[in-house]
């Protein structure tokens, strides 16, 4: 039941690529596209389910499957789940489904050939939250950037072919990278033990002398830093965005930057514990000065696009600190805060994909009274807004909170400097919202509120925000063991000192 379950969640949307690839009806392909991202939120929700509920004999997965594979190489179709990647593959399912909703009306050129990039992504990114053989991760790695790429290049917007471009070049110059190090532990392991294997668990014991463990730990860094990405490697992000279609940045943002930092907790850190720990001021530098950085870009701009684009930058630079500071707290506090991050910068993209479609400016400028012209569409981009900003009650709140605790507990100044950066992100948000929802109306034209269509995907998005903020135990319980369980391997590894293994 194991190995069919994890396999049914990339397979499913396999299937449904190929399917699509031969539909001749527009309208028959959206349906099926529908169909198929819908019966992969179930499944990932039903397999949830069995997983949290069922005591599981591997120990720290909750779901796990290995079967033979390149066995001369020593590569096998290895998939595990735990509540780290359970709550990713949520959010993963869950946000393609939306992105085919979103495409609905606007996707009207090669149909057919959009929406099987996007189920072929979909099993790309499931597979990344899944895969513990590394060379299945640097596999699905792959095949998720693809498809991003034609989706920028062929149905984006203004400079797509550029930022097409510009985003490939950036991410597999990163990838190329990471694959050196995935060679070079494996020929090392290799060669002390005589086994030679891509096997997460097997790697992460692997003897290295401080100055190997550094230069291999790098290239993983960079790989994961600049799909995140981490100033000052974020300068594709903003282009990628702003050119992409509504469902490519959604997908952009709420799930391909989540995977360098599943990336950087799920193998950089627990295979390189000692090199982790010694590059902690460079993380704490490239954290914060991207956090202000990024904020102050933000406040500047006058596309809304381009300005929630900045303001992941701003987010996740938060989340990487969490993430190098590498206690319960934090960590517990990045996963949630990607997945909150996830669901309000994937409904802000959303929002600013519906008023453009209105409008056909995505400039602020451009917009000013929209609170009286339509009330619905103005109360979910409120909402989201206030979450984005980290209002109590609301998803961002709990997750930027744990990241906070878990900051204070052993570098204070650190986490002052981050909480001083928060106050620039109330400050664009702010902006945002005042410039768009209140003021004077500068367009008299007319701007029809959400329609059915529209309001099947906000209403979802709100009810999240509202959930996680209200009851944050539901994702929280789930992480606890894995983040306990990678806490204790990485102290046990690296020492208090940083004693090399």
């Amino acid at each position: 039941m194991h190995s069919a379950a994890l396999t049914l969640l990339i397979l499913l949307p396999l299937a449904g690529a190929l399917l699509l690839v031969f539909s001749k009806d527009d309208r028959v392909t959206r349906w099926l596209a529908l169909a198929f991202t819908a019966s992969g939120f179930l499944a990932t929700l039903l397999i949830s389910y069995m997983a949290v509920s069922h005591e599981s004999p591997e120990g720290r997965w909750l779901l796990y499957v290995e079967l033979p594979w390149i066995e001369r190489y020593g590569v096998r179709f290895s998939l595990g789940m735990d509540g780290i990647s359970m709550l990713l593959v949520l959010l993963t399912s869950f946000l393609f489904m939306l992105s085919v909703a979103v495409s609905w009306r606007v996707v009207r050129e090669k149909v057919a050939l959009f929406h099987a990039m996007l189920l072929l992504m979909e099993a790309g990114v499931l597979g990344v939250f899944l895969a513990t053989d590394l060379f299945l991760f640097y596999l699905f790695w792959e095949v998720m950037l693809v498809p991003m790429f034609f989706l920028i290049g062929i149905w984006g917007h203004g400079r797509r072919i550029y930022s097409a471009v510009k985003f490939f070049i950036y991410t597999v110059t990163g990838s190329l990278l990471m694959l050196l190090a995935i060679i070079g532990l494996y020929v090392i392991h290799g060669r002390q033990t005589g086994v030679y294997t891509f096997a997460l668990d097997a790697l992460s014991k692997t003897p290295l002398d401080p100055a190997t463990g550094m230069w291999l730990f790098a290239a993983f860094m960079l790989g994961f830093a600049v799909k995140v990405p981490v100033f000052p490697l974020h300068n594709w992000l903003p282009d990628a965005h702003t050119d992409a279609p509504t469902a490519g940045s959604v997908i952009l943002a709420g799930l391909l930057l989540k995977t360098g930092a599943y990336g950087m907790i799920r193998f950089a850190f627990p295979l390189f514990p000692v090199a982790a720990k010694a590059c902690l001021p460079v993380m704490f530098a490239a954290g914060i000065i991207g956090i202000f950085y990024a904020s102050l870009i933000a406040f500047a701009q006058t596309d809304m696009k381009r300005l929630v684009a900045y303001s992941s930058i701003s987010h996740l630079g938060l989340v990487v600190l969490g993430i190098a500071v590498w206690n319960d707290a934090s960590l517990a506090g990045s996963v949630l805060q990607m997945v909150n991050h996830g669901v309000t910068t994937g409904a802000l993209f959303i929002m600013v994909g519906m008023m453009d479609e209105r409008m056909h400016t995505r400039d602020i400028n451009a917009y000013g009274g929209l609170w009286s012209k339509a009330p619905v569409m103005s109360s979910f981009f409120l909402l989201f807004i206030l979450s984005s900003l980290g209002l109590p009650g609301l998803n961002n709140f709990v997750g930027e909170l744990l990241i906070f605790v878990g900051l204070f507990r052993g570098h204070p100044i650190v986490a002052g400097a981050a909480l001083a950066g928060i106050v620039f992100t109330l400050a664009y948000l702010l902006r945002l919202a005042q410039k768009v929802l209140f003021g004077p109306s500068v367009n008299s034209g007319e701007f029809n509120d959400v329609s059915l269509r529209e309001l099947s995907i906000l209403v979802p998005l709100a009810a999240l925000v509202l959930a996680i903020g209200l009851y944050p135990a539901m994702l929280l319980r789930p992480l606890d063991a894995p983040v306990k369980g990678l806490v204790s391997a990485y102290y046990k590894a690296a020492g208090p000192g940083g004693v090399a293994r």
